[in-house]
């Protein structure tokens, strides 16, 4: 699974890009926050279809308004801040949790940038995040060569009988989730995200010795 060239690069710059634009917001609008707080370090997983797709995102950055600045002038500010930087601007109002807030929304160069205004209190929301990239080329999937096989088990053991020597989860082929049409991806129900076999455990291999009942019946050649 290979980069795709620059892809990574264009998602840093943009992913810095925007920290810079919601820092100056909220130096702006909620001065005395401290905006280290503001955590966009790394790019993660959002689209789970093949190719994987990635973004910078930062969650709900909460600041208060100085208390002479009434929602009115907040949401203004905001619209005007992002306006004139180049930003798309809309406004909406939303009601979350019993909580009424104005939201201001900017858009650019797939970014995305959300301030939410309570209409009551001095709390401002601040949150952000690029668009969503692939960075890898996407690579078919190959199924693992077995731990054992016939030829190579060990003296006194026997294949296992549930992966018949793939020392990995048979049903997912080790990689831990099976491909899903609506999600990408979903976990394999069969070793829950253990990507071994669960009953070799990986080893491919049971020791004769330690075999069952039932588990003996799998082996008819090794009798009663």
């Amino acid at each position: 699974m290979g980069p795709i060239p620059g892809a990574r690069e264009e998602l840093d710059r943009l992913g810095q890009a925007l920290r810079a634009r919601l820092v100056e917001l909220i130096d702006d609008l909620a001065p005395g926050s401290d905006p280290s707080l503001l955590f966009l370090d790394e790019p993660r997983i959002v689209g789970w279809h093949e190719p994987l797709r990635y973004q910078y995102a930062a969650g709900c950055f909460r600041g208060k308004r100085p208390a002479n600045v009434s929602t009115t002038d907040i949401v203004s500010r905001a619209a005007a801040l992002l306006d004139s930087a180049g930003w798309e601007v809309a406004t909406s109002q939303e009601d979350a949790s019993g909580t009424p807030r104005t939201v201001v929304t900017g858009r650019h160069d797939g970014c995305s940038i959300e301030i939410r205004v309570a209409d009551h209190g001095s709390d401002t929301w601040f949150g952000g995040q690029t668009p969503a990239m692939a960075l890898y080329e996407p690579e078919e999937f190959r199924r693992p060569e077995p731990v054992h096989t016939a030829e190579t088990v060990t003296a006194g053991y026997v294949l296992c009988y549930e992966c018949d020597g793939l020392g990995w989860c048979y049903d997912c082929g080790g990689r831990g989730w099976l491909p899903d049409e609506t999600h990408g991806r979903r976990h394999c129900p069969a070793c829950h995200r253990r990507r071994v076999c669960v009953i070799c455990q990986g080893a491919a291999q049971l020791s004769v010795s330690d075999l069952s009942p039932y588990q003996r019946g799998h082996y008819p050649e090794l009798g009663r």
